[in-house]
């Protein structure tokens, strides 16, 4: 999944929490709002200012305008490795939580479908993450083709 697919991906799906989202997906989010959150910072992002760091205004602005989406595919990165979205919980346990759900975020996904949902990979053109479309055993849950 490209840049473009997994950021239109994630605002399509702005508030959606069910289902699964592959790695792809997650990162280049993440990495976008990295950029974008650190570009509207302005000049407390430049070290060696004598400033104390802070967020501008429109820093603020955009993370409030991804705060829904960004929990959302945490959500849905979370189902993609079998696991409940009660595990973002963890993010408010500061260092061990923040490793623990870095190690699920990095984890590959379940191959096949899950209790989540058809693996997100193995639609479309060939998937890549194991299992072919439709064999998905006793849950007989159908494939999803990728947009």
């Amino acid at each position: 999944m490209g840049f473009f697919d997994a950021i239109g991906s994630v605002f399509t799906k702005y508030a959606t929490f069910s289902g699964r989202a592959p790695r792809s997906e997650f990162w280049w989010f993440w990495l976008l709002n990295m950029f974008v959150g650190l570009a509207l910072d302005g000049r407390g992002i430049w070290p060696g200012t004598g400033e104390p760091p802070h967020m501008s205004m429109l820093s603020v602005i955009w993370h409030l305008a991804v705060l829904i989406p960004t929990l959302a595919v945490s959500v849905r990165r979370l189902h993609d490795t079998d696991r409940s979205g009660w595990w973002l919980l963890l993010w408010l346990i500061p260092l061990i939580g923040w490793i623990v759900l870095l190690v699920f975020y990095v984890s590959r996904g379940t191959a096949g479908a899950n209790r989540f949902g058809p693996d997100p990979l193995s639609g479309g053109a060939g998937g890549s993450a194991g299992g072919q479309p439709g064999s998905y055993g006793p849950t007989s849950i159908p494939s999803v083709p990728r947009r």
